[in-house]
């Protein structure tokens, strides 16, 4: 454990270091186009994960990497950790997110979100904001990006379930876009809010896309959530030491 703290304290000491620049660096990049402003923004989550692998000993894998379409499409995945923000950028396409409006306020890191053309939505407007997701998703899928949406909202801890909400199967069955669901064990060794980054390797498990068309969001959204729930079970670390 003492050694975990000591690589934690490394990373963000470096983190701390290496992000208000960068941040700045990216606000010039403004005038440049949406996908060559992605490409400055998301090196430095490549730093990040670099970090992580090589201080704070944190690696991953991927099964069903050959379920990735070649088409933009939208990413409904399991939301544990930090750790997925930055390795989904690694792992899929050109993105950009469904999240809260108020990310886009903290200093240095929101400021270099907003230049990945998110679809920041507010919550509370719960029919404005599908309209929202649904008007900005068809102008993010037109220009190539895919859409990564958390339908739960928020991290949850490993072993537990969030609702899942709509908004990610709403703009599928509303575009007509493949969804691919994804499961991930990230907050066994990177907890919500936690400082400590446990060593270790996170299993990434990518599920065959599921055509939205002629279904309902509700029925696209229990589908995912089965599919997402039943994955955790069998990539759960936990559940492994268990058996």
């Amino acid at each position: 454990m003492r050694l975990a703290v000591l690589r934690s304290t490394l990373y963000m000491l470096l983190q701390i270091i290496i992000t208000p620049p960068y941040a700045l660096l990216t606000l010039a990049c403004f005038p440049l186009s949406p996908h060559n402003r992605y490409r400055v923004t998301s090196s430095w989550t490549f730093i990040m994960l670099f970090l992580l692998r090589n201080v704070c000993g944190i690696r991953y894998q991927i099964i069903g990497a050959e379920n990735i379409p070649k088409t933009p499409s939208i990413v409904l995945s399991k939301h544990q950790s930090a750790w997925e923000t930055l390795a989904f950028q690694k792992i899929f396409p050109p993105q950009v997110w469904v999240l809260k409006k108020e990310l886009l306020r903290i200093p240095f890191f929101g400021w270099g979100l907003a230049m990945t053309s998110p679809i920041a939505i507010d919550r509370s407007a719960k029919k404005k904001a599908l309209e929202q997701i649904v008007e900005q998703g068809k102008d993010r899928l037109k220009q190539g990006f895919w859409i990564v949406v958390f339908p739960e909202g928020t991290r949850i801890p490993p072993g537990q379930r969030g609702k899942y909400r709509i908004g990610g199967a709403w703009l599928a069955t509303h575009t007509n876009t493949l969804v691919v669901p994804v499961a991930h064990n990230a907050g066994e060794l990177w907890g919500r809010n936690s400082f400590i980054k446990h060593p270790g390797t996170i299993t990434v498990s990518i599920g065959e896309p599921i055509d939205p068309t002629g279904m309902e969001p509700g029925e696209l959204n229990a589908q995912v959530e089965a599919w997402i729930e039943f994955e955790m079970l069998r990539i759960s670390q936990k559940n492994q030491q268990k058996a």
